[in-house]
């Protein structure tokens, strides 16, 4: 899951108007967060953003895949899906699809049962 810093930091520079925007290094990959919301992945230099079950349909309707962070286990995945590259490479796209992500994160974060927001800290 290793990720170079050229493709983090294009990422970065397209996702760049959100507010709070930071990187932390996880795992070979990176996590995206705006302030404290976790939002977006970056693996293997690919983008992935927290999907809502709304926009879920208009990422696989374009053929994207979902993160996948076992490669033993391929059946487990996450809620979050690889970003089509048309989009990356328009910032202001970009970042409308990440405000999405933060959104969607901050839903899924609230509407988590209260026992395992607890565990999280």
């Amino acid at each position: 899951m290793a990720t170079s810093l050229e493709y983090l930091n294009y990422v970065l520079e397209q996702i760049a108007p959100l507010p709070d925007l930071r990187s932390r290094r996880m795992f070979g990959g990176v996590g995206l967060y705006c302030a404290d919301v976790f939002f977006g992945i970056v693996s293997n230099d690919v983008l992935y953003l927290k999907v809502a079950e709304d926009d879920r349909a208009e990422y696989e309707a374009r053929g994207m895949r979902p993160f996948r962070p076992y490669a033993a286990r391929p059946q487990v995945s996450l809620s979050y899906f690889e970003v089509p590259v048309d989009v990356l490479e328009d910032g202001d796209q970009c970042a409308a699809w990440a405000r999405r992500a933060v959104t969607a994160a901050m839903v899924a974060r609230r509407d988590r049962p209260a026992r395992t927001r607890k565990r999280l800290r």
